[in-house]
């Protein structure tokens, strides 16, 4: 008779254990989920969504779909908000997988100049004081992604390419400001926000002038999103003043 209770018991247990889950799926408990971008989001969009879960319980789960991914994930359900660049954002909502209302800039990146802590910062605040910089110094290390390329578009609009190039040392792996730290390289140039990221790296600025390329970062809510009003409250809370504060802190710019 005791065992059979125990049993009873325990089948209950199990019974109630997979209500409350389904209960947390029906209602959305086990959280969003938001598909980020590359470069610096990673990075800020966890530390912001800590923020939100903090202070408001509801739980974020991030992913970074690639390539063609995250357009099936859009078109499937798979996500309920999207943090990306801006054109991609703009693209879904031209197709009509991301509703209009909820497009939200959100923050904006640039390209910056950086040296190891504690190094002399040169001046770079005019397109011919950079130049003298990259010319001067032994070596320069820069992103084969979107800030290098960046990069080396202005470095050809200063007409110094070849010399550049020729001194220059990409990261296998990792920041560009790791290679400041290790000293590998004299002066790095990335996102301004992963440079900013690595302890033991000093920002100079950023890219002077028309070299500077701003890089726009929306979000966006998928229309068959299956839990669009967290989503909606997160957009919220990204331009809130705590959020923007933080977005500064890290060296992203705020719309």
């Amino acid at each position: 008779m005791k065992i059979r209770t125990l049993l009873v018991a325990a089948c209950a247990a199990a019974s109630l254990g997979a209500s409350r889950a389904q209960a947390q799926v029906s209602t959305g408990e086990q959280g969003i989920t938001v598909a980020i971008g590359g470069g610096p989001v990673p990075h800020i969009m966890e530390r912001l969504v800590s923020m939100f879960e903090r202070e408001t319980g509801h739980q974020v789960n991030l992913v970074r779909p690639r390539g063609d991914a995250l357009a099936t994930d859009v078109r499937q359900g798979n996500v309920d908000m999207i943090v990306t660049g801006a054109a991609a954002v703009d693209e879904f909502v031209a197709s009509g997988d991301i509703s209009a209302m909820s497009r939200t800039p959100v923050m904006t990146s640039k390209i910056g100049v950086a040296v190891k802590a504690g190094a002399p910062k040169p001046d770079i605040s005019t397109p011919e004081k950079l130049k003298a910089v990259l010319l001067g110094a032994s070596s320069v290390g820069y992103s084969r992604f979107t800030s290098g390329r960046i990069f080396l578009g202005a470095v050809e609009h200063l007409g110094i390419t070849d010399e550049v190039t020729a001194k220059g040392v990409n990261p296998q792996s990792g920041p560009v400001g790791a290679l400041l730290v290790s000293g590998e390289v004299e002066i790095g140039v990335q996102q301004v926000a992963e440079l900013v990221a690595v302890p033991g790296v000093d920002l100079v600025g950023g890219l002077p002038g028309d070299l500077q390329t701003y890089l726009p970062i929306s979000a966006g809510i998928p229309t068959n999103a299956r839990d669009a009003e967290t989503a909606r409250a997160l957009i919220t809370f990204l331009r809130s003043a705590p959020a923007m504060a933080v977005l500064e802190e890290m060296g992203m710019d705020v719309p």
